[in-house]
């Protein structure tokens, strides 16, 4: 019986899947809005969801919390300085997934990850402000 057991596997080992999720969350905060397939959303919202409340805590031991996900510094300085403050009356919920349909390739169901207040205009002028940076 499956009592009790969460998540999936995604045909992945442990650490795999971690680095997996590790890069996806680190997309979704550099770009606010990624696509990949459904399943691997559906893991990735609680994590996304964790991360962006612990930038609303904005303690140095929240930041340190999601360095252990985020490896890049400026993106970490993103989520508590640009993303978390956008939704500091909400109390949960900041991420949305739509379906896509299937892929071309090999039919799996595909989906679009992002936050809830997502503006495309917004988020180019600030991908291209950090890309500058480099």
């Amino acid at each position: 019986m499956r009592h009790a057991v969460r998540g999936r596997k995604l045909g992945r080992t442990t650490p795999h899947r971690r680095a997996l999720f590790r890069n996806q969350l680190s997309s979704l905060v550099q770009h606010e809005r990624i696509e990949t397939t459904l399943p691997k959303a559906k893991e990735l919202r609680p994590l996304a969801e964790k991360m962006v409340t612990q930038g609303k805590r904005g303690t140095v031991h929240a930041r340190r919390q999601v360095r252990r996900w985020v490896s890049d510094r400026r993106l970490v300085k993103k989520l508590f300085d640009d993303i978390a403050p956008r939704f500091a009356e909400r109390e949960g919920g900041y991420t949305r997934i739509l379906k896509l349909g299937p892929r071309v390739g090999d039919g799996a169901e595909m989906a679009l990850i992002e936050f809830v207040d997502y503006d495309a205009d917004n988020v180019k002028t600030a991908t291209a402000d950090t890309e500058a940076e480099d």
